[in-house]
């Protein structure tokens, strides 16, 4: 019925909206351990679920979160275990992934995997979606004063009674949640590109650290909700594509800021 699909895609919008203010605030914290582009390898952590979940005829999602998780989870372990930078240990799973994924994900649901895709939203799927962006901005709310401080004296939260692996281990988890949440709009090959640029849209605009987390959430947003009136008008782009080309373009107008 019309009234559905119109519904459907309403949910749709709202949730690539909320999806954004996560990007936003996630990706500040990011920029400030020095791991954004850890976003963009995440992502494709995603790419082996979506090619099982193609080949056992299941909700891609249900794949891509299974094998996000479960290789978020050993990127902390071998971490731990070898004394890697996180960056690292990131670059050697990433190439697992991606290779994985690429060679089991079915060729003609290839794009789809990687760049996203128009899709509706069932009411389930947006109030599932929301409750995740919820938690997301709950949680880092909550860690916000660990993150920091481990962040710039780790020896201090130690000293202080922070166990800095298991806050290491809460981000990592909620940077994953936030791509999962994005994976339906962006794919496993762009979801990382919203929690990149509108990072680095707001350090470039402000110096001072509660004015950092609007003007990238603000940032995200923008982008998103431009990036989908673009993909409306000229829908060859795709939504993924759309969105980030808009944040690119924010990026380059704040270059000219001058300092």
């Amino acid at each position: 019925m019309p009234w559905l699909a119109h519904t459907s895609a309403g949910y749709s919008i709202v949730l690539a909206l909320l999806f954004a203010l996560a990007a936003g605030l996630v990706g500040s914290f990011a920029l400030m351990k020095r791991m954004l582009l850890a976003g963009d390898v995440i992502s494709h952590l995603a790419l082996p679920g979506f090619g099982l979940a193609f080949l056992l005829k299941i909700n891609p999602l249900l794949g891509a979160a299974a094998t996000l998780f479960l290789g978020t989870l050993l990127i902390w372990q071998l971490q731990k275990k070898t004394g890697l930078a996180t960056e690292n240990v990131i670059g050697v799973v990433f190439a697992a992934a991606l290779g994985i994924g690429a060679a089991i994900t079915p060729s003609d649901e290839l794009i789809e995997a990687l760049f996203g895709k128009n899709h509706a939203t069932s009411l389930l799927g947006f109030l599932l979606g929301a409750l995740a962006v919820g938690f997301i901005i709950a949680a880092i709310w909550r860690l916000r004063d660990r993150l920091v401080l481990t962040l710039f004296s780790p020896e201090l939260a130690m000293a202080t009674g922070v166990k800095v692996d298991r806050v290491n281990l809460y981000f990592l988890l909620l940077f994953s949640l936030t791509i999962l949440v994005g994976l339906r709009f962006m794919g496993a090959l762009l979801a990382g590109s919203l929690i990149i640029l509108p990072a680095a849209i707001g350090r470039r605009l402000t110096n001072k650290m509660s004015h950092f987390l609007i003007a990238s959430s603000v940032a995200s947003s923008a982008s998103v909700g431009a990036g989908l009136v673009l993909n409306s008008v000229v829908p060859k782009f795709g939504p993924g594509p759309s969105i980030v080309m808009v944040a690119a373009l924010l990026f380059v107008i704040c270059l000219f800021k001058r300092s």
